[in-house]
């Protein structure tokens, strides 16, 4: 990559605040509706090209992959939902210019990275040579500074697929959340959680 390519690439990405890539809670739960609209029938993405969406679905499985518990992100439709958010009407056009440039840059900025370190894009790297770069950006107040773009990209991805994960029907399973449940007779808190609070003589 030119220097000039790599410093409006740097310029992009450290020009957003970490959190530039994270909708709106309103945003948020739309793009969960528009995810379960396209549940089974093939997606095409409005946003990304075919190489940044695949690029996104690797990425959003290593942030959260599938266990023996529940599914991963892409499983929860991560990907569709980052789409959406990224095309969404309802927000300004000075703010969806900016989250889209973010993302844009990041999924830029890696695939340089690995091209520089191993002569191919982050999608073709390996899974070892993938995790290692992520090592390096994982942690931002750890990263080099000439690593710093790279975290803050990787930080602001990073809540995008909790907040898509989330707020999905996996996500919500997996938390086991049970919402607002009716209580017949109210006799006071638990004993163990007072205990745990140690508050038992209370």
């Amino acid at each position: 990559m030119s220097e000039i390519g790599r410093r409006g690439l740097l310029k992009a990405i450290g020009a957003v605040p970490l959190a530039a890539l994270v909708p709106a809670p309103a945003a948020v739960a739309q793009a969960a509706r528009a995810a379960k609209q396209v549940k089974g029938k093939p997606f095409t993405p409005q946003f990304f090209s075919a190489h940044e969406y695949a690029s996104v679905r690797v990425l959003a499985d290593m942030v959260i992959p599938k266990d023996e518990r529940s599914g991963g992100a892409t499983d929860a439709g991560v990907p569709e939902f980052m789409d959406f958010t990224l095309i969404d009407p309802l927000e300004s056009p000075a703010e969806r210019e900016r989250r889209q440039l973010t993302m844009r840059g990041g999924l830029a900025w890696l695939d340089h990275e690995c091209s520089d370190r191993h002569g191919k894009t982050f999608l073709e790297a390996s899974d070892e040579e993938r995790r290692a770069l992520l090592d390096e950006i994982a942690w931002p107040e750890k990263a080099r500074p000439e690593m710093k773009p790279g975290a803050s990209f990787f930080s602001a991805f990073r809540d995008l697929t909790a907040s898509g994960f989330w707020s999905s029907k996996i996500g919500i399973e997996d938390l086991q959340y049970q919402g607002n449940s009716f209580v017949a007779e109210w006799t006071g808190c638990p004993p163990e959680v007072l205990a745990r609070l140690g508050l038992e003589d209370a």
